[in-house]
């Protein structure tokens, strides 16, 4: 083994031990300097958190705000907190773009700045959500901890009346009546309808998916006035938590099929391509590959409808009026929703009625958590992944499956056996081919006599039990 010194520049016989005892940066750099074209490949960073981009973010951060405060305080006649924290923010763009390109290439600070930019974006709508959140929780922690603000309704109680005294048990169940009409309604129509504008393109589904886009920005109040018009007025009927259903679902409908349609667009081609090549009808292929792969997308189409029609209250107001009292029948009597409920509490000026009206707006978004939660158990995981239940579902039926063919395929497999034992059998006639027939040579039994094996002994004298002579070699019979 020769060891290039690195120092000296000559070459030297090493003992065979040296590689064990010499260190790891020696023979390192010694394979380097044998075998300069063997240089190892190290791959260039492009993300993570380094040292210097730490303090490139808080060296910007701290400029830009020494920048803003010398500027509204200082130099110019600035004044306002919005316009503060604009110019700040600005300034740090401005110095954090200067810093990193003292290091990096043009490439590399666009991407660091739209990098901050994004993460900046993202904490403030994580801090907007997290301040309405805390705010309806806080300002109706008075509420919530009394059982009866769950139990009971309002019909017994005053906006004097202390927080122990009442509740809003009639606006829950009305909006989970409200909710589930709209539902029962929505679902398969929206599904439906994004099915055909997915599967059946043409003048027709073009129109329709204009129409729908349409109704998206569609007013809540319109929804409420047309079916209060046709329901209530045409028909007769009165204000009922079944017409509110019906509001809502005018107002869900659109949500549920826009959604459903882009998920539905998602699905590969090659999926249901495979599904017709098998033979597959179009609706069997629409119901076991397209449903299913996009099962997890549909879940969160029907979130947003419910979501948007959750919250509505002026369809609930037209078309279901307002109560106070518990109503669980949705075909007759007014009935009150949570949304409806907020407003009439906040809107009074005693501090108990706020407080049940925010107690009540954090109801609502528990409700709505719910509901996405039972949503995503519902839809599973994206295509392609499995939970443990759905494994062992799959696994059941492949073994359902094994046994079908098995029990399928037995009866030709006993036959065909049958058949192997008969031609084994019968292949030794002489002549024969194997399959039980005998050959086209081969002499016919005559009077129940049979025909001579190949490993029968020759009989003596050239004779034979057909008659005639037989050729030993040929097999003729002469």
């Amino acid at each position: 083994m020769t060891v290039v010194d690195l120092e000296k520049g000559a070459p030297q016989d090493a003992p065979q031990d040296a590689s064990q005892d010499a260190p790891v940066n020696a023979a390192a750099r010694t394979s380097l300097a044998a075998d300069p074209v063997a240089l190892p490949d190290v791959p260039r960073r492009i993300g993570g958190v380094t040292r210097s981009g730490v303090l490139s973010v808080f060296g910007a951060a701290a400029s830009g705000l020494c920048v803003t405060v010398l500027l509204f305080g200082e130099l110019a006649p600035f004044s306002g907190a919005l316009g503060f924290f604009v110019t700040a923010y600005l300034s740090f763009l401005g110095i954090y773009a200067v810093l990193t390109g003292l290091e990096e290439d043009g490439q590399a600070v666009r991407d660091r700045v739209m990098t901050v930019v994004l993460w900046s974006a993202g904490g403030l709508m994580f801090a907007a959500l997290t301040m309405v959140v805390g705010f309806t929780a806080w300002r109706g922690r008075e509420a919530l901890p009394h059982a009866n603000f769950f139990t009971q309704d309002m019909q017994a109680a005053g906006p004097l009346d202390p927080l122990t005294n009442g509740g809003i048990a009639h606006a829950m169940l009305g909006t989970l009546i409200m909710i589930a009409i709209a539902l029962a309604i929505t679902v398969p129509l929206g599904l439906a309808c994004a099915v055909y504008l997915n599967q059946i393109p043409g003048r027709f589904s073009r129109f329709v998916r204009t129409i729908v886009e349409a109704m998206t920005a569609l007013p809540s109040i319109v929804a409420g006035l047309m079916v209060y018009a046709v329901w209530i007025l045409n028909l007769g009927m009165q204000k009922s938590g079944l017409a509110a259903g019906f509001a809502i679902s005018v107002m869900m409908l659109p949500i549920v099929i826009r959604a459903a349609d882009v998920v539905l667009r998602l699905v590969p081609g090659t999926l249901t391509e495979a599904s017709e090549a098998l033979g597959a009808p179009r609706w069997r292929t629409v119901w076991h590959v397209v449903l299913p792969t996009a099962r997890s997308g549909l879940a969160t189409a029907v979130i947003l409808g419910t979501a948007r029609g959750i919250g509505e209250t002026s369809p609930v107001l037209l078309t279901a009026g307002f109560t106070a009292a518990l109503n669980a029948d949705p075909t007759s009597g007014p009935m009150v929703s949570l949304p409806l409920a907020v407003f009439n509490f906040v809107k009074s000026p005693e501090p108990t009625m706020i407080a049940r009206g925010f107690g009540a707006a954090a109801v609502l978004m528990a409700l709505v958590l719910v509901l996405f939660v039972i949503a995503r158990v519902i839809g599973g995981r994206g295509p392609g992944h499995q939970n443990k239940r759905q494994a062992r579902r799959a696994a059941r039926a492949s073994r359902r499956d094994t046994t079908r063919f098995a029990e399928l395929h037995t009866p030709g497999l006993q036959l065909f056996e049958t058949g192997e034992r008969d031609d084994s059998d019968e292949s030794n006639e002489p002549g024969g081919a194997g399959n039980g027939a005998p050959g086209p040579d081969a002499p016919a039994a005559e009077n129940g006599e049979q025909a001579p094996e190949d490993n029968a002994p020759a009989p003596a004298d050239g004779d034979s039990r057909a008659g005639g002579n037989t050729d030993p070699a040929t097999g003729d019979s002469h």
